[in-house]
């Protein structure tokens, strides 16, 4: 009787250093199957975008919005209230942050324009809140606006523009609630409201940077309800 055995011959495994370079990226072929594998050095900065995935916030439900008729009666009381008013320049975006209230459960908001419309959204930043103060950003600019932003950190940037609305690439800290569009809030007010998704700052942005001639005259009131 004849044995016939089969002897696999052994695949020698080679040792690689792997450089550690960021974003470096490693090509190794089989010299035994001709396969190629493609390494990532940077593991540790992978792992990190996996969580940053897992750790994606919820999408944000849509607003409730109205406008009414009283154009009079608003810009005359917010005419007579001290951040009632003020003026968006040609060429300007204004960003009013808004931080979550301990107490509210939802943001409200209204605003009317002499005049002339105003391009309007409202986007949302995934931040702990350390002060429940209002405060306005102004910018020559929304391309401006976009690079202060990404220097303090990647978050939001819209593309397009406010005729059509802007769109924007949603990072992990910001979400949008509503894009810009232009409003005609010089024939009615505009109003919303917006239910808490959790801690944070709502953004809520005047744009006026497609009027290259005029200044819009803006009555503004937020506030926030239980």
């Amino acid at each position: 009787m004849f044995i016939i055995c089969f002897v696999q011959e052994a695949i020698p495994i080679t040792s690689y250093h792997v450089p550690q370079g960021v974003g470096d990226i490693v090509m190794i072929q089989s010299d035994h199957t001709g396969a190629v594998d493609i390494l990532s050095a940077d593991l540790e900065t992978a792992d990190l975008l996996g969580e940053q995935r897992k750790a994606q916030p919820p999408p944000l439900a849509a607003p409730t919005v109205w406008t009414t008729e009283k154009m009079k009666e608003f810009k005359a009381k917010m005419g007579k209230e001290k951040n009632g008013r003020m003026v968006v320049k040609r060429g300007e975006v204004v960003t009013v942050r808004v931080p979550t209230h301990p107490e509210g459960k939802c943001i409200c908001w209204e605003f009317a324009t002499d005049d002339y419309d105003i391009g309007f959204g409202v986007y949302f930043d995934w931040t702990t809140v350390t002060s429940t103060a209002i405060t306005v950003q102004v910018s020559e600019s929304s391309d401006e606006e976009d690079e202060e932003e990404d220097e303090e950190i990647e978050g939001l940037s819209p593309v397009g523009d406010v005729e059509r609305g802007s769109k924007s690439s949603l990072r992990n800290r910001y979400g949008e609630i509503m894009p810009v569009y232009r409003r005609n809030s010089h024939r009615e007010v505009q109003a919303g409201s917006h239910e808490y998704p959790g801690e944070g700052v709502y953004l809520l942005k005047f744009d006026n940077s497609y009027s290259l001639l005029r200044n819009k005259t803006l009555f503004f009131h937020v506030y926030y309800t239980s």
